[in-house]
């Protein structure tokens, strides 16, 4: 998420590394590489200027305390600037209403069907039941889709296949929804074209209509300047509540996130950034600066965590590893909780410093494939006792997994390390948990 220009901001800020105090000459030349990686990024050229001449006006004249550097002082202000272009704190969503309704708006294939189905089980994880509502009446497989994902989250989808009016089929789902207790209606709708009139003229009385709680835009983080752009097109027809970012796992600039609130002036509220339902974040405009200037977002890593691992489950794990009894089967538990949380290598770039080490790594979502393989190419007795898997057991688990002889050795040995490592520090603070070595699967 924001590799690129991340890296183009520290190569900025080296600068001033060495340089004893923050003058007007180098903060002026650091300040126009950073004005130059804001708009590679694709971020709106008057919003990069306003935002470093900020910058620079802040910087002159700041005394720099003989713990910190120069550079470090800049980073902190520039983080400053930036969570303010990004509108300071988080807003969240309003879920308010006999029953609440959310409009999900956008252009063609910028994720609004996937992002629906993600905000229902969202809802729906803070106890509200949700209806998601069908009202893509010109995209053949969108109501398929929908009541796929509605059935992935555990939401039920209310669709009308025959008609073909939009607002009809709304006010109908809303019928529905107050006779069977439904205390949120995201309505999806179809993709379309601010240049298309009738399309426009179609959501804009869908608006009107249904007067709903929320009015969201979702944008493709992928189309940069344009999503600006396009965002702008919308607001003056819709008045929309908040912005969605979608795709933010892609090859994106992230220009898009930098420049769309001080355009439209309406609050980025959620950023989405995966096809799995638990890929959504409420946008906290303070971590991700934090994030584009490789700075970590361990609170959005801890909050993850907490929404991911049950509780009872920690429970029993904690008590299998003071008895030293951790098995395989409790590291393959451990592994799928793990992969929940969502991509292996954000998840990495959360931690502080954690970015850079990992700009030239390459790590999927499939990372785990191999060991999870091997693990369950294992017998249950093996599972719970690796330390009867001898030669001929090792050769069975390799062709059973498709690995070879000496990843299983690999594993079994980190393994074994792991169990040891948990056992001594069990002597001072109770359990530990560690993790074999996804570099032992790099071809």
């Amino acid at each position: 998420m924001f590799e690129n220009l991340t890296q183009k901001l520290d190569k900025a800020f080296k600068n001033l590394k060495g340089q004893g105090s923050i003058t007007e000459i180098n903060v002026a030349s650091t300040v126009k590489e950073i004005r130059r990686a804001l708009i590679d990024a694709d971020v709106n050229y008057k919003v990069a200027k306003e935002v470093t001449d900020k910058i620079k006006n802040e910087a002159i004249g700041q005394d720099v305390l003989i713990s910190v550097s120069p550079g470090q002082l800049l980073v902190k202000i520039t983080s400053d600037e930036l969570t303010a272009l990004m509108g300071e704190k988080a807003v969240p969503l309003s879920t308010d209403g006999s029953p609440a309704i959310i409009l999900i708006s956008g252009l063609q294939g910028s994720g609004k069907t996937t992002f629906s189905g993600k905000l229902a089980q969202f809802i729906k994880k803070q106890g509200k039941d949700v209806l998601l509502t069908a009202c893509d009446i010109y995209r053949p497989a969108a109501i398929d889709q929908l009541k796929v994902l509605g059935e992935q989250v555990g939401v039920d989808v209310y669709a009308e296949p025959e008609n073909k009016n939009a607002l009809e089929i709304a006010n109908n789902a809303l019928d529905y929804a107050k006779k069977n207790g439904k205390k949120v209606v995201i309505v999806d709708t179809a993709g379309r074209l601010a240049v298309d009139e009738q399309m426009m003229n179609e959501i804009e009385g869908l608006k009107k209509g249904l007067n709903p709680t929320e009015t969201l835009f979702v944008v493709d983080s992928m189309t940069g300047q344009d999503a600006v752009n396009t965002a702008k097109t919308f607001n003056e027809r819709l008045d929309f509540d908040g912005v969605v970012l979608t795709k933010l796992d892609g090859d994106t600039r992230g220009g898009a996130a930098l420049s769309i609130r001080t355009v439209v002036d309406k609050p980025i509220k959620f950023i989405s950034y995966g096809e799995k339902m638990d890929a959504l974040d409420v946008f906290h405009p303070d971590r991700m600066s934090q994030r584009i200037l490789g700075m970590g977002d361990v609170i959005s890593l801890v909050e993850r965590a907490q929404q991911t691992f049950d509780e009872d489950e920690a429970k029993r794990i904690n008590k299998k590893i003071r008895k030293n009894q951790f098995s395989f089967d409790d590291f393959l538990s451990q592994l799928q909780q793990i992969k929940k949380m969502g991509n292996i290598k954000d998840l990495i770039g959360m931690l502080p410093g954690a970015g850079k080490l990992m700009k030239d790594i390459d790590i999927d979502d499939d990372a785990f494939k191999p060991i999870e393989a091997i693990i369950l190419s294992m017998t249950k007795d093996e599972r719970e006792n690796p330390e009867i898997i001898n030669g001929s057991r090792r050769r069975r688990i390799a062709n059973g997994s498709g690995t070879s002889i000496q990843d299983v050795n690999k594993l079994l040995k980190q393994f074994n390390d792991m169990r040891k490592l948990m056992k001594t520090m069990n002597k001072f603070s109770g359990s530990r948990r560690g993790l074999p070595n996804m570099n032992m699967f790099k071809k």
